[in-house]
């Protein structure tokens, strides 16, 4: 049996795999939603909050740009691989992959600058505002959602290393594109989040010190 038959005996199974991505994309979708809103309610909540005035580090305009970058070298990915060029998909998945580990770590010292200058804007606050606790919730927040978000990166990251080597392998064509494509669908969901994210913590806090 030739191998384009071989390949077109998987193609029912690939559809069902595909259906399951979108479930998989739309469970992670109501996921975030939820997480966005509910963190709007809290920082409005907090409005009052001395503290959620701390700007934003710059650097997450960095990580925001390796983000679009990412999501446009997949895209040009799925197109390769649908005209056999298996070469360019594979720098175009390897480029892919490395922006997002520069992305993880932007992220990193992204969240330790915002820890580092909540302490120092805690340290010119009165004490007794900080024993109540006011502004570390809306802060702590922020974190804890761009780890979140983190965490599915580096599950991306894993995704585009495993294709990037079964592209090489050469197991991807113009009959069986679907793996490329999910990849190029999920970075652009988290494109997507990430900048609804952004947006979310742009509005509750101090905006960006340009």
């Amino acid at each position: 049996m030739s191998r384009s038959a071989i390949l077109s005996a998987k193609l029912p199974n690939d559809r069902r795999v595909r259906q399951g991505g979108y479930l998989f994309l739309l469970s992670l979708l109501m996921f975030f939603l939820g997480s966005i809103i509910l963190f709007l309610l809290y920082a409005y909540w907090r409005r009052d909050d001395p503290l959620r005035q701390l700007p934003l580090p710059k650097s997450l305009l960095v990580s925001t740009m390796c983000l679009l970058l990412i999501s446009v070298l997949v895209h040009f990915a799925t197109r390769s691989i649908r005209r056999e060029k298996r070469a360019l998909t594979m720098i175009l998945l390897g480029i892919s992959t490395f922006s997002a580990v520069i992305f993880l770590a932007v992220q990193l010292w992204s969240m330790n600058q915002m820890a580092v200058g909540f302490q120092a804007l805690s340290e010119q606050l009165n004490g007794p505002v900080i024993e109540r606790g006011m502004g570390k919730g809306v802060l702590g927040m922020v974190i804890v959602l761009a780890f979140l978000h983190g965490l599915h990166v580096a599950g991306g990251v894993l995704a585009l290393g495993i294709v990037s080597v079964r592209s090489m392998q050469g197991r991807y064509d113009h009959e069986r594109p679907w793996p490329v494509d999910f990849a190029a669908q999920y970075w652009h969901f988290l494109d997507l989040v990430w900048l609804c994210m952004l947006a979310a913590f742009w509005f509750s806090s101090g905006g960006f010190a340009l």
